[in-house]
């Protein structure tokens, strides 16, 4: 495994926040005119989180972290760019919400976060920059109270084993050790003047559930979705806010999600 890996993909998300925060993919005017920034998959997991304790990983700038918070939650978020959690912060005074932004490799967040929750909610782009999912299913297990709820809302892997036109095969479905690649532009704005190198593995749904089973979360719901909320990938068709590769709708899994509970005897 590369030893700079998380200091080359901390240098990308800091890098890309700055182009998100004014892009129109995350459309900060209307959030905070009160639009909820979650989609209608993970409204319908998650249900009604009025007093529920809610740990958010990876919450980038926080748009997900302050729409759980307007929603009655009492929400934590954590992400590894520093430029991403200013940013976030910056928008929850701004907006004058409640919640606690951590900047720290998740990994790592037990030096940071000495608490447990009822709830940890993370989604779409997760899983693919840890090397190890047992290391990061372990850092939610930890967190959460016993009978506490895991849900994971995450692009399908199927579509990682394009190349980025979507046009063939070109990656494993399995982890075979990171992908290294130069990214120019980002998914919010591909015209972005922008480059940065990244590290990310591909993980089988064989090993997002194996890693459950490994760390006391028993898995209760599992779905998979032939569309993406988001226009991520190129050459998509659109029908209302789903999102199909063109020429191939309704063929393809393009994200699935996960919902796990702690059971009541795991430590």
């Amino acid at each position: 495994m590369p030893e700079n890996y998380l200091d080359v993909n901390r240098a990308l998300w800091d890098t890309r926040t700055a182009t998100h925060v004014n892009s129109e993919f995350y459309d900060v005017a209307s959030f905070k005119a009160g639009r909820n920034s979650l989609n209608e998959i993970e409204l319908a997991l998650l249900g009604d989180v009025r007093g529920k304790k809610i740990l958010h990983l990876q919450c980038h700038f926080g748009q997900d972290t302050l729409s759980l918070a307007r929603m009655g939650a009492d929400v934590t978020g954590a992400d590894l760019s520093e430029v991403a959690i200013a940013q976030a912060k910056q928008l929850a005074g701004e907006l004058q919400v409640n919640a606690r932004f951590i900047c720290c490799n998740v990994l790592e967040l037990d030096k940071y976060l000495d608490d447990q929750f009822d709830i940890v909610f993370c989604s779409y782009g997760v899983i693919g920059w840890h090397p190890d999912l047992n290391a990061f299913t372990s850092i939610v297990s930890r967190f959460l109270k016993p009978g506490g709820e895991f849900y994971l809302i995450e692009f399908h892997p199927f579509i990682w084993m394009y190349d980025n036109n979507q046009e063939k095969i070109a990656y494993a479905y399995f982890n075979r050790g990171p992908i290294v690649e130069v990214e120019e532009g980002t998914y919010a704005d591909r015209n972005a003047p922008i480059k940065n190198n990244s590290y990310t593995w591909n993980h089988p749904l064989s090993d997002t559930i194996s890693s459950l089973l490994n760390n006391g979360l028993e898995l209760t719901d599992f779905q998979e979705y032939d569309y993406s909320p988001y226009n991520i990938f190129k050459n998509m068709t659109q029908e209302g806010s789903k999102y199909r590769l063109k020429g191939l709708e309704g063929m393809l899994p393009l994200v699935f999600s996960v919902k796990a509970v702690k059971k009541q005897m795991y430590t």
